[in-house]
């Protein structure tokens, strides 16, 4: 039997730093797994992914999202439903990309162990997928990189809370619909 995943909890602090950082943004992805109560604000950049539609979304989430370093999930209070989805989402993450993630892992370790050089880490992956350089240079993009998938810590009623007004991260904003909250 296998052990579920831990799942990380992102504060909003952490979250609004790295949407304003020009280089950490275009590394993060936001998934908004609200249904109907998606109305009265979202995360700006966020992707609207409602709950209803999330299994026959995943295989298209992984595929567009593998280059991406973190992928955020959350709901409104981020209990359920975007804890759900991101241990969903990191299973079909598993699924479709295990073997690669797999692969690099042991490549990483064994470049560490054995003092490797680009040549020996191109011959003992050969075609398998791209690695980064043991000289620490950026290499293209590998299939199935290692990504750290995360759920808002509060969801969005926390971050609305904080940024709610705040145009620079959060779009459409009615704060009206939040004050039964």
């Amino acid at each position: 039997m296998q052990a579920l995943p831990t799942l990380h909890r992102m504060p909003t602090t952490t979250l609004s730093s790295l949407l304003l950082s020009p280089t950490a943004s275009a590394k993060i992805a936001v998934i908004d797994v609200r249904d109907s109560d998606h109305a009265g604000g979202h995360i700006r950049s966020s992707i609207h992914v409602p709950s209803s539609t999330l299994d026959h979304r995943l295989p298209e989430l992984v595929r567009t999202l593998r280059s991406k370093e973190k992928v955020v999930f959350h709901c409104a209070l981020s209990q359920q439903r975007g804890p759900g989805a991101a241990l969903r989402y990191m299973g079909e993450r598993e699924r479709m990309l295990g073997g690669a993630e797999a692969e690099k892992v042991k490549v990483d370790k064994k470049v560490a162990e054995e003092g490797l050089s680009n040549k020996d880490v191109k011959s003992a992956v050969g075609d398998k997928g791209k690695v980064e350089k043991v000289d620490g240079t950026q290499a293209e993009e590998e299939e199935g990189k290692q990504q750290e998938v995360w759920v808002l810590d509060g969801g969005f009623v926390k971050w609305q809370e904080k940024y709610g007004t705040d145009d620079r991260l959060t779009e459409d904003y009615a704060p009206d619909i939040w004050n039964e909250y």
